[in-house]
Parts: C-alpha cells; sequence; structure tokens
C-alpha cells in the first residue's frame, strides 16, 4: 500500500491533473471515482494504473489528490491513445470553446445521438478533470476529430440572421460549427461554413449557451 504522498505514482497523478501540457507531454489523463471507471470498463478501454483507497493507498492520500469536493474511493490513470477518435457523420464541430464544463457536456450530447465531436485549437482538454466530469464517461464512447476533419456540409450555429434550424441538414449528414459564447464564430471561420443557422428564440432574448444549442441542433436533425 502507498503511504507518502512523495510515492512517484501519486507524484504523476498531481501533475496529469494539474497541467493539460503533462497530459499531452505523457499522453495520459486521470479518472477520478468508480462510476467513470466502470464507463471506461464498458466502452471496452482499461487503465494503465488504478489504485483503490484503502487497498492500494491510504485514503488520506487519494483525498490530498483529488479535484472532487468528495474524494473518490478510485482513481484510473488512462491512455489518451485509447480513447475513440475519427469522424462521425454527423458532428459538432467546436471553435475555441474554452469551458471545459461545455466541451464535457457536448460531448455528453453527442453521445446521446450518436454524434461525433470535432475540437480545434483553443478548446477545453476533454481528459481535463472538470470535462471529464461534464461528460459522464462519454469521452470513452464518442470519438474526437480535428476540427477540419469534420463532415461537410459545414452548418454554422450563429445568433442572428441564419436559416431556421429545421431547414438544415435533413440527410442528418453534416457538422454543426459552434463557437464561445463570448466570441462567436469569426468572419474566417463563418466564410468556410456552407450554410448558416438560427435557433429561434423568444423575443428579446439574446442567445443560449453553447452546449444547449448544440443539444438543439442535434435533437433537430434527429427528430423523426
Amino acid at each position: 500500500m502507498i503511504t507518502s504522498a512523495h510515492n512517484a505514482k501519486l507524484k504523476l497523478i498531481r501533475r496529469l491533473l494539474d497541467s493539460h501540457r503533462r497530459r499531452e507531454k505523457e499522453g495520459l489523463f486521470v479518472v477520478e471515482g468508480e462510476d467513470l471507471v466502470e464507463a471506461g470498463r464498458a466502452a471496452g478501454i482499461e487503465p494503465v494504473e488504478l489504485l483503490v483507497a484503502g487497498e492500494d493507498v491510504e485514503p488520506a492520500l487519494i483525498a490530498q489528490l483529488s479535484t472532487l469536493a468528495h474524494p473518490p474511493r478510485v482513481i484510473g490513470v488512462y491512455r489518451r491513445g485509447d480513447l475513440p477518435n475519427g469522424v462521425r457523420p454527423l458532428t459538432l464541430a467546436l471553435w475555441h470553446v474554452g469551458d471545459p464544463g461545455n466541451v464535457g457536456t457536448l460531448l455528453r450530447t453527442a453521445d446521446a445521438f450518436g454524434a461525433g465531436i470535432a475540437l480545434s485549437q483553443g478548446c477545453a482538454d476533454p481528459t481535463g478533470p472538470k470535462a471529464l466530469r461534464a461528460s459522464v464517461g462519454a469521452i470513452f464512447r464518442v470519438p474526437v476529430a480535428r476540427f477540419d476533419d469534420a463532415p461537410r456540409p459545414w452548418i454554422a450555429l450563429v445568433a442572428h440572421g441564419g436559416t431556421d434550424l429545421s431547414r438544415v441538414l435533413d440527410s442528418g449528414h453534416g457538422s454543426f460549427v459552434l463557437g464561445a459564447e463570448r466570441e462567436g464564430l469569426p468572419e474566417d471561420v463563418l466564410v468556410r461554413c456552407d450554410a448558416r443557422a438560427t435557433i429561434a428564440l423568444a423575443p428579446g432574448s439574446e442567445s443560449l449557451n453553447v452546449a444547449t444549442a448544440g443539444a438543439i441542433a442535434l435533437y433537430e436533425v434527429r427528430r423523426p
């Protein structure tokens, strides 16, 4: 049993939890909690290291490491390369969505509708602690691609002035392109899109949370 906070495994886990750069360098990420570990196992993805409080490590040491309000019983270390990648016919393409909660929620949404995710540079790391929690295990099931690999046609979701959402992507094949909430999509991305769509809102309402907009767009496409 690990009894020292200076243990090399615990030091690595701490660095992986704290740093996107470290996760990229090591090709690893950390999952906290039995539910996420079980989601990985159900998807056929096993951890390279699994620590159980009271069996492999003193519970107090896991509590010191954890990013959760209530420390987990289990912490797993996974290879980023074991996660699904590639594209699906229907995709949410995210441009500079930097909030990890939104990225994780959009992963969960994509999972619910059988869609994929494509991420640009500047998006939050989907293997960071907050994104993982928000994904509720979808990280193990949803393929993630590069933004430029998102399937065509590209439909930009814009707050105003686009085609009604119900009239686009009739075939269910293509990508909804979403930007960060404050900045939206820059002109150089908009000109690369094949069309623009707007979700009809009540008068006086400005816009939707990006995760909500993505969910509505996928629902509209999948709706019978």
